[in-house]
This record gives structure tokens, sequence and C-alpha cells, in this order.
């Protein structure tokens, strides 16, 4: 139990008969020695009992909580196969909060909540009392996304994507894109949003035609599109994905996705996707190595999103990343500042860039050209720009606004 790096499970469904089978993807580090949150009960307890074993037993005991003054008491109790499920998901699930926790994660990947009524297990807890309302506006996204991908999984699991792979349209060079653009311009190659609305600005353009506005962005010199697939904070979906794939745009897409869950870019390759969105904030190292290997499989190209020292540090860390993306946005206060871009890709953590050969991408609070000549001079190859364009009448002539000059082909 010292090490526990990854563990399967397949959630199919929470019968009795399906207990002992389920599976979805979850990663795991080592568990911090000084958890705050919980602790490992001593080995002995364990022996002759391994996590995973516990996990397919065909029964289990558990714990009723009693507390008192801030800590827990438990007596032990039976209960029958069909918590199994239930139980080592929300098990599996402190794990990962943990891990995340360790790594400077603030994002909580669901609500936090109590153990089962039925619990036994190698953990002792304190009371949370933070409650259920979530931090900042990620959070509230990412936990909607859980339900939402938890829904999404039943009705389309992954044996029905993998045959749905092989009708996928194939990737195309996002990357390669980007810099072709950038040597063609002397510009950053410029990644041109479709997105109709945003949690902190409302509605942005209320004559939304994704198709039409994705051809005025390849029209006025985007290199590559990205496109909002979240439906209720950004007013998105994968069917305006689908359809700027299906209309003949040549510009390589990213899915601007709240990536949890490996699941996603498996649908996002399929829905004609060529590269994906992964935010640091979110996901712990682990997930960001195994989704990037993912990607990477299917020919796609992994965009992965910091905001802050730590993120970068984590990120840059990680053998096979080639496309990394600085938001300026702060995500508690939702601000806007720049020189964030420039304050991370100074120093050490430039050279570093430079010398793994990384692509950075300047992301939120460029609308002049000012702003795209300090982020290139900062040191980023591509900027991804979304309000300022999309809110134009004209997309295409924003692009040149944008940049000061005409960079259409």
């Amino acid at each position: 139990m010292e090490s526990l790096n990854l563990i399967s499970l397949r959630a199919a469904s929470p019968t009795p008969r399906a207990a002992a089978g389920f599976s979805f993807h979850q990663s795991l580090n080592p568990v911090p020695k000084n958890s705050s949150f919980f602790r490992l009960m001593p080995q002995a307890h364990m022996k002759n009992q391994s996590f995973l074993g516990q996990i397919y037993s065909p029964a289990i005991k558990s714990q009723q909580f009693e507390v008192k003054d801030g800590s827990s008491t438990a007596s032990e109790t039976s209960v029958p196969e069909v918590d199994a499920l239930k139980t080592k998901e929300w098990e599996v699930g402190m794990y990962q909060d943990e891990v995340a926790a360790s790594q400077g994660i603030k994002i909580r990947r669901r609500p936090s909540s109590g153990p089962p009524q039925h619990y036994v297990g190698p953990f002792e807890f304190r009371l949370q009392n933070e409650g259920n309302t979530p931090r900042n506006i990620l959070e509230e996204i990412v936990w909607n996304k859980d339900v939402e991908v938890t829904q999404m999984k039943e009705k389309k699991p992954y044996a029905v994507l993998k045959k749905l792979l092989d009708k996928a349209p194939p990737a195309r060079d996002f990357i390669g894109a980007l810099k072709a653009a950038n040597a063609r311009t002397g510009f950053p190659g410029l990644i041109a949003e479709v997105k109709k609305a945003s949690p902190s600005r409302g509605v942005l353009r209320e004559n939304f035609d994704p198709v039409q506005i994705a051809k005025a962005y390849e029209k006025g010199g985007a290199a590559c599109l990205s496109v909002l697939t979240d439906a209720k904070y950004f007013q998105g979906g994968f069917e305006n994905l689908e359809a700027i794939r299906n209309s003949g745009v040549q510009c390589p897409l990213l899915c601007k996705e709240f990536v949890i869950d490996a699941w996603q870019i498996y649908y996002a390759r399929i829905k004609g996707a060529d590269a994906i969105l992964l935010i640091a904030a979110v996901l712990p190292d682990l997930d960001l190595k195994y989704m990037t290997k993912i990607c990477k499989l299917f020919g796609m190209t992994a965009l992965v999103e910091v905001h802050d020292e730590r993120e970068f540090d984590r990120v840059i860390a990680i053998e096979g990343i080639e496309l990394i993306g600085i938001n300026n946005r702060n995500l508690e206060t939702f601000e806007l500042d720049i020189a964030n871009t420039k304050k991370l890709l100074e120093g050490e953590r430039g050279q570093k860039i430079r010398e793994k050969g990384i692509t950075v991408v300047g992301e939120s609070g460029l609308f002049t050209p000012a702003d795209i000549a300090y982020v290139q001079e900062a040191g980023v190859k591509a900027v991804l720009v979304g309000e300022s364009l999309v809110k134009q009448e004209d997309p295409t002539a924003g692009i040149a606004q944008l940049f000061g000059k005409d960079i259409s082909l």
C-alpha cells in the first residue's frame, strides 16, 4: 500500500451481479504520509488483504459512524455486495482528492461528502466543514461535468466508442499548423475560438452559426480553431465540433472541453477533434501523463493549460508534453493579466521550454496588436483568442484588427 499508481474499475451497473466487474479509470499517486484528510491504518490491519482484493470480495464489513466533537467512531456490521460499488467508488475518490491536494490542485472533482453509510476500509476520517458549495466557477463546471460524463458513458460506453474510432476522420497536425503559420506570418499562430457564451461575459454572439464563424476565421488566416463543447456554461456542444469538421474547414480543431475522464478524449476524436484541452488545475500528474499518451495513440495533440508557477513546473516535468497554454485569467477572481505569460516564461522556466522544444500558447486577455506583441516578446509561438474575435460582426476583419495587419493566405 506504499504506492498505488492506477486503479481501473468498471462501473457498468450498481447490481450485485455487476459489483465484481465494474470499471472506471482513476489515476492515483502515492498517498502523502501526513494527510490532513485521512491516514492509513497500521499495516497490520492490511495483512493478507490487498486494496484490490477488497474491491472484488463478495461481501464486505462496514462501519457505522458516530460523530462526536469532530471525530468519528465506528462499529462493524455486514452489508450485501450491492453496496460494494458505491463504497469503493467513494474510497477511490478520497484517494484522488488527497493526491490532487498534494500537488497543489484546489479544484475538487465532485462535492465533498462523508463516507457511505456502510463502509469498511483503511481510513479514519475527520469532518469536512466546507459543505457542498463550489469554491469558484471552474469547480462548479467540473462538478457538473462529472455528472454529465457519467450519464454520457452509460449511453455510449467505451465498447461503443472503440468501434466508432475506425470511422473517425484522420487526425491532423495541430502543432505543425501553428508552426507553419508562425513561419509564414512572423506572428504567433492563431487558434481562433468558436464560442457563443462564457460564464463571466454571458452571450457573446446572438446570431451564432458555428460553421459560418469557423469559415470566416479560416479565411482571415487562423492556423487552428478551438471549439467549445460545454453546453451548460458556454452554450457549446459536440455537434458544433462535428459540424465544423464535416463542413470542409481545413484548420485543425481543438476540442475545448473540461476533461475529467479519458472517455471524453475518445468521444472528441470520434467527433473530429485533432487536439483537446487538458487543464492542470483540474488533473493530477498521472492523469495528465495517461491522457497525453491516449492523445498520441490517436494522433491527437494535448494542449495542457497552466495558470501559475506550480502548475507550470508540474507540467514541464512531464515527459512528452509538446504544447502548453498559459491562461492569463485568475481562476479565483476571473481577473485578466497578460503579464502572467511573461512571468511564467522568464528565467529558468523559459530556458526549460526552449530546451524541450515546447510550443507555448498565450491564452485570454488578448484584444489588441500591442497585446499580441507583448506575449510574443515573452516567448509564445501561438495565441488562443475567442471573445475579441467572435464578438466582431465580421470575424475575418477582426483577425486583421487583432494583429494590426492582414495575415490571411
